[in-house]
């Protein structure tokens, strides 16, 4: 008997969560229908806040350099700053599993006023060159996980035209002013300081990555490139290791032994010759 009241008590307790999560839904639904989206004001707003200074401008794109070429595009501070002008969506990213060897998030975007919505999932490996990664290692790459996930989410939502066209005022903004060979001199010289002083990465660890041959190849597309893969690392998209194809040189014990084992004869050879000074043959019995 008590077992049964426990069992309607906890339908009763999901029906309510339900007919809560529906209620809010329905609520958000008719705001929506009410106060629809103002595309004009949207694309202000949004070139307003991109064009704002470089920073923001540059926290607008990321690049990941792949087989000597460089992926980029929109950032999730850009999709950011996007849903929060568009309006009238609703965005939730969560961790969906962990497994041994990925952790999975997964975002929903869900457009209120059109009643449409978009599912994605993104995968990110937990497994390092020391094996499994530690539970604090783990949930900084959850975090990058369910910004991944966000971003991929809103700009399935967002028309494409919007979005093309606030990142391009972005890039803008970081290239506009590079035209001028001593600005882009300077330019240079501060990315390259940056990832020799962060991440103790070489210039010439950097033009590989790109495929580049000589620092004269650095025009302003790819200085842009290297401010998005700084703020690849910083979101978490990537770290230095994954980008600059590191390998930790790590000394093998058994070859150091190997080699002390080598200079041991050396040693006896020695002391056997000390000894015969010390008794000669003739001494000896």
């Amino acid at each position: 008997m008590e077992k049964q009241d426990l069992n309607i008590i906890e339908t009763s307790s999901i029906d309510v969560i339900e007919a809560s999560q529906r209620a809010e839904f329905d609520i958000q639904i008719m705001t929506a229908k009410r106060y629809p989206r103002d595309l004009k004001r949207i694309k202000d707003n949004c070139l307003a806040i991109v064009t704002m200074d470089k920073e923001i401008a540059a926290s607008c794109r990321y690049a990941l350099p792949r087989g000597g070429k460089s992926i980029s595009g929109p950032s999730v501070h850009l999709a950011r700053i996007i849903a929060q002008q568009y309006g009238n969506i609703r965005v939730d990213a969560k961790i969906k599993q962990v497994t041994d060897k990925q952790i999975v998030s997964e975002a929903v975007c869900f457009d209120l006023e059109t009643n449409y919505a978009c599912k994605v999932e993104v995968r990110r490996s937990i497994i390092g060159k020391t094996g499994r990664f530690n539970d604090d290692m783990i949930t900084v790459t959850g975090n990058a996980a369910n910004s991944i996930a966000f971003r991929n989410a809103v700009l399935n939502v967002v028309p494409k035209g919007i979005t093309d066209l606030v990142y391009k005022a972005s890039m803008n903004v970081l290239t506009g002013d590079l035209t001028d060979e001593q600005k882009l001199v300077s330019a240079r010289k501060k990315a390259f300081d940056y990832f020799k002083s962060e991440y103790n990465i070489s210039e010439e660890q950097v033009l590989n990555s790109m495929g580049l041959r000589s620092v004269n190849q650095v025009k302003s597309e790819q200085i842009a490139d290297l401010r998005a893969m700084m703020q690849a690392i910083k979101d978490g998209d990537s770290t230095p290791e994954e980008m600059f194809n590191l390998k930790t040189e790590v000394k093998n014990p058994f070859e150091e032994q190997k080699t002390e084992n080598k200079e041991q004869p050396k040693n006896i050879e020695k002391n056997e010759t000390d000894t015969g000074k010390l008794f000669p043959e003739g001494n000896q019995k």
